[in-house]
């Protein structure tokens, strides 16, 4: 088993920056990959971006692409996401996910159903 626990959200103005970040517990070394996922009130979870924890390659939804950074520390078995120029619709709770499944096409990691465990979610809420 996983646990995964997020932390980092917050209340911050327009244009500012945030880094959320999710440590991961349990049998970690069974997993591939972590992801970012969020959801707004009123609309249907989105992905927001990956990261292959093997090799530190990631990916993004284009919504947030050059906004956002996905790191990984394995060592802490921690992922981060930087979230940069934030925006009002950019409010949501933000979830990451892990997966223990290798895809060869990054693009497969942003399917929630490809995810293991989930953590609970730390909210972000921009300001305009």
């Amino acid at each position: 088993q996983v646990q995964l626990a997020e932390s980092g959200g917050g209340l911050v103005q327009a244009g500012g920056s945030l880094r959320l970040s999710c440590a991961a517990s349990g049998v970690t070394f069974t997993l591939d990959a972590m992801g970012w996922f969020r959801q707004a009130p009123g609309k249907e979870r989105e992905f927001v971006g990956a990261i292959r924890r093997r090799d530190g390659i990631t990916y993004y939804a284009d919504a947030v692409k050059g906004r956002f950074t996905i790191s990984r520390d394995n060592a802490k078995n921690t992922m981060y996401l930087e979230v940069n120029s934030l925006k009002p619709e950019d409010t949501a709770t933000y979830y990451c996910a892990a997966a223990r499944a290798y895809y060869s096409l990054m693009s497969s990691y942003r399917f929630g159903n490809n995810y293991n465990y989930w953590g609970q979610g730390t909210q972000v809420t921009v300001s305009s």
